[in-house]
């Protein structure tokens, strides 16, 4: 038996789904489910993987620290949810083994990559986490209605066009009820944030005549003025719970108790699911360019059908595809072929309230992780 698979079938109990991969010791096993033999002979999963990055990430990898080291006990996971910027940033400099990051390698970043990686191959994006951004609001004399927002008002909200929640334009959507005479106050990611290139990202999009500072993911001077910047996911939504007639952007698994805005598409207007998220995933496609092994991915933002929700956020785990020892092959391997396992992402979704990925994509970004290896 590998030993990869051999330390995944050791933790059975916590990783069900390959339970039935644990029968034979021979090299080459039945794949069972999405499960495939991994390439890599194995002796020991055992040591620690250091990752850092999105903070949308954290409720989700929580889930996945405890599902992966109660089935492997000689391994630690830690994980710095520092945000995306920094999460790439720290991987990049060699700090840690992997980053999360809901923005994939940009263009320079991916050659930097190359030097930082060991061989020639660089880095790849995995699209492991699946979650709706929603917008959370705080006005709490409308707690009993659901504020609807074509993407032309979130447009307008964002870059300050729009600045009282009396304004007829948010009444016109919203006849029913009656806002109070208050300033809006959007509140902004103040870190170079993966989450804000993704919201930015839709409302370039969906209302690119209002919104004209395309993605963005640091939310700089240069760009829209006003508003309210707090760091990290945490930090935004604590400051919209702070500050009535605030409105925001997050990971919708962080917003606790805050409601969150239903946002039009398709002549509709849509409420936050991990289904919904899920569907306009399925609808968008890979960007390519780089190595066969690479998962970016391009959301699409205008979906056809009100069964989707646009504003979702995909967030990676970025990995090498080789390193310098096999210490740190075998755990990058070990982890992310559990995280990307039907299991894994069942453990994720029960922490974070994401959208699994569906199985054909896990299959496929099974057959990259399969790829990862030391340099020759």
């Amino acid at each position: 038996m590998s030993s990869l698979k051999h330390q995944l079938c050791a933790g059975a109990v916590a990783l069900t789904i390959v339970a039935a991969a644990c029968g034979s010791d021979g090299e080459s096993s039945q794949e069972t489910g999405d499960m495939r033999a991994p390439t890599e002979e194995v002796r020991s999963v055992s040591g620690t993987l250091i990752g850092a990055g999105a903070s949308s990430q954290a409720a989700g990898m929580q889930g996945w620290q405890a599902g992966f080291q109660a089935a492997n006990p000689a391994t630690t996971v830690e994980y710095d949810p520092i945000g995306s910027g920094g999460g790439r940033e720290t991987f990049l400099s060699g700090g840690s083994d992997f980053a999360g990051s809901d923005a994939a390698l940009k263009n320079e970043e991916f050659e930097q990559s190359k030097d930082r990686c060991a061989g020639d191959q660089g880095a790849i994006n995995l699209p492991h986490y699946i979650s709706p951004i929603a917008i959370p609001y705080n006005l709490p004399s409308i707690e009993t209605s659901t504020l609807n927002l074509t993407p032309e008002l979130v447009a307008g909200i964002f870059a300050n066009k729009i600045t009282k929640w009396t304004d007829p334009a948010i009444a016109e959507i919203n006849p029913d009820i009656e806002f109070p005479d208050l300033a809006i106050n959007p509140v902004h990611r103040s870190d170079d944030s993966g989450t804000t290139e993704n919201f930015t990202d839709y409302m370039a999009q969906t209302a690119p005549d209002i919104w004209t500072y395309g993605p963005i993911e640091p939310w700089d001077v240069d760009g829209p003025g006003g508003g309210e910047g707090a760091p990290q996911t945490s930090g935004v939504v604590a400051a919209i719970a702070a500050g009535e007639g605030s409105i925001g952007y997050a990971d919708a698994s962080q917003i606790g108790e805050l409601p969150a805005a239903a946002v039009g598409v398709a002549g509709e207007f849509v409420e936050f699911s991990p289904e919904a998220a899920g569907r306009i995933v399925d609808a968008s496609e890979r960007t390519g360019g780089r190595s066969e092994y690479d998962f970016a991915i391009e959301v699409n933002r205008t979906p056809d059908t009100a069964d989707s929700y646009p504003i979702a956020l995909v967030s990676y785990h970025i990995v090498c595809l080789e390193y310098e020892d096999q210490e740190t092959v075998d755990l990058v391997k070990a982890f992310m072929t559990y995280v990307g396992s039907e299991q894994g992402q069942a453990d994720g979704a029960a922490a974070a309230g994401s959208a699994p990925i569906s199985a054909e994509v896990r299959a496929e970004i099974l057959g990259s992780i399969d790829q990862i290896s030391v340099a020759g």
